[in-house]
């Protein structure tokens, strides 16, 4: 079984928390970062900016993706042009539609005129994608992030349209195929074994690493063990 640091899959780190994040940037193996509104909310920022230029002041190297957050697409483009300007090693993240189902596409075109480096997020169909390869530039590096852990929470199989994704974008060679809101230490795995360029973890499956090729047996002695200690702390009695 292959080492961590012998995939050629890109693995980024999906959070908000300042000191997870820098302790991230010092481990070999964590590519890159992403981050979301609803990931910082949920570390307790309020000051998005504050927030971003802070990390970005120990992180200078590694790709890093802030989004947007407005509903609106010109407001939109907006926050997209002042998060580009932070950082060279900053990627814009823009969902491929806003709230009411409206297409980013148009938005995506005038960024990407623009030369800006984005990361296009919340795509679950071959549709979306198709829609928006034609409007990239092909001379500007680009992320193009696929859920394929909340396509597998739908109970479908993400593979079959990851390995369609990965077809579809190559008339764009600086496009990359982002798995994202991955689930288990396995699909870092399966988006190495198919081509994938990068995927997003998060800290608990960072945890797993260690994991990799474990003993099997040992790991089933383990868990026997596991319940068994369980029991007697319980002090179950029949």
């Amino acid at each position: 079984m292959k080492k961590i640091e012998d995939l050629k899959v890109k693995i980024f780190y999906d959070g908000s928390d300042k000191k997870d994040m820098l302790d991230m940037n010092n481990k070999n193996f964590i590519k890159g970062f992403t981050t979301n509104p609803s990931l910082m909310k949920k570390a307790g920022i309020n000051n998005y900016k504050s927030f971003a230029k802070d990390i970005l002041g120990t992180i200078k190297e590694k790709p890093i993706s802030f989004e947007v957050f407005s509903d609106d697409f010109y407001e939109m483009e907006k926050q997209a042009m002042e998060i580009a300007s932070w950082s060279n090693n900053v990627y814009v993240k823009i969902p491929i539609t806003n709230t009411r189902k409206k297409n980013s596409k148009e938005l995506i075109k005038r960024l990407t005129k623009k030369k800006v480096k984005l990361n296009i997020t919340a795509l679950m169909t071959l549709e979306q994608i198709k829609s928006i390869l034609p409007v990239l530039n092909k001379d500007v590096p680009n992320i193009i992030s696929v859920f394929a852990g909340r396509i597998a929470d739908t109970g479908r199989d993400p593979i079959p349209l990851m390995t369609n994704c990965l077809k579809e974008i190559k008339i764009n060679p600086k496009s990359e195929l982002l798995w994202a809101s991955s689930r288990e230490l396995l699909n870092i795995f399966q988006a190495d074994q198919i081509g994938c360029h990068i995927i997003t973890v998060s800290k608990d499956i960072i945890k797993k690493i260690r994991m990799v090729g474990y003993d099997l047996e040992e790991y089933s002695l383990d868990t026997v063990k596991t319940f068994y200690e369980d029991s007697v702390k319980a002090n179950f009695k029949i």
